[in-house]
């Protein structure tokens, strides 16, 4: 029974966070086993070809965990096949719960090279990295994040192929490449891969992604679209305490959840990351409360990580 079998066999559904560059790292990781875990971590997506070169330490940070945040899943993109085996022997001395391959990405300079969604349009290659993944992945399960098609829908087409390669969990999200964000995504083509999963690969795992913004909307749409569970990604950027179902958080609780991600940046990444990529977390714990549009306003304006957490002490005093 893998990890996906038992969360399954233990709450009857999967609560999934998504893998967002730049935003789910093990820091935001390790903040939200404090204030709200989901059942399933993604890392950030890390790139197979850049692992198997001279480039391997500017991308390997991204499978960076510590063992609260299990079960974790390390999700890869490529498109060499060779690479994808050669990391995946390396990186299962991890022991990472999951194994997924990012077939989902749409970012334009992603695609224009050949990765990610724009793999839709080549299904021998995929069952190529697949077959690639699963020789070296052991007992380890091998998934796979999508889309319902490239620039329009294939849903039986693409999904009958890739239930046909035995694959532990599938995440279908339910817009084609092509689309953005406001256009809605489409669950009823999302409900035809749980069908397709149940005459072909009844063992296989499906989790519905797009626009679900919180739990309550993810459990009703269990019920209507018939997925074993939700991957849900953005919505925690409005409301990191998304998986807790807290609906009420002070000003308290919002700036220790801060001050203890800015203290936990600094120890975790040191003077390797700047401090610019954690303003996104001023603007996603500072919220809903009276003056918070104020004091993320003077936050955005400090220059360092130390000026930040001085005034915070200073509140919380």
């Amino acid at each position: 029974m893998n990890v996906y079998q038992k969360i399954l066999k233990r709450d009857g559904k999967i609560y999934a966070l998504a893998p967002m560059e730049g935003v789910t790292d093990s820091v935001f990781r390790q903040i939200l086993c404090d204030i709200g875990k989901p059942d399933l971590f993604f890392t950030e997506f890390m790139n197979t070809d850049g692992y198997m070169s001279k480039g391997r330490d500017k991308v390997s940070d991204r499978l960076r965990f510590v063992e609260r945040e299990r079960p974790i899943v390390f999700q890869l993109w490529g498109n060499t096949p060779e690479n994808y085996a050669a990391a995946v022997k390396d990186i299962k001395r991890f022991k990472p719960d999951g194994v997924d391959i990012n077939i989902g990405c749409s970012v334009r300079n992603v695609l224009s090279s050949g990765h990610c969604s724009s793999l839709i349009k080549d299904p021998e290659l995929v069952k190529r990295i697949i077959d690639a993944v699963k020789s070296e992945a052991g007992n380890i399960p091998v998934s796979v994040k999508t889309r319902i098609g490239y620039d329009s829908i294939i849903t039986n087409e693409w999904f009958s192929f890739l239930l046909e390669q035995n694959l532990d969990l599938i995440t279908v999200h339910g817009r084609i490449s092509k689309q953005g964000y406001d256009e809605p995504a489409n669950w009823e083509e999302v409900s035809k891969v749980v069908k397709l999963r149940d005459a072909l690969s009844p063992s296989t795992v499906i989790l519905g992604n797009g626009d679900v913004d919180g739990l309550d909307m993810a459990d009703s749409f269990m019920l209507e679209y018939g997925v074993d569970g939700v991957m849900l990604g953005r919505a925690v950027m409005q409301n990191p305490w998304l998986f807790s179902r807290r609906l009420i958080i002070g000003k308290k609780e919002r700036l220790s959840a801060l001050e203890e991600h800015l203290e936990l940046f600094k120890s975790t990444w040191g003077g390797d990351r700047p401090f610019n990529t954690q303003k996104k977390y001023i603007k996603m714990y500072l919220n809903g409360f009276d003056g918070a549009n104020e004091l993320r306003i003077k936050l955005m304006k400090c220059d360092n990580l130390d000026e930040v957490l001085g005034i915070i002490k200073t509140l919380l005093s």
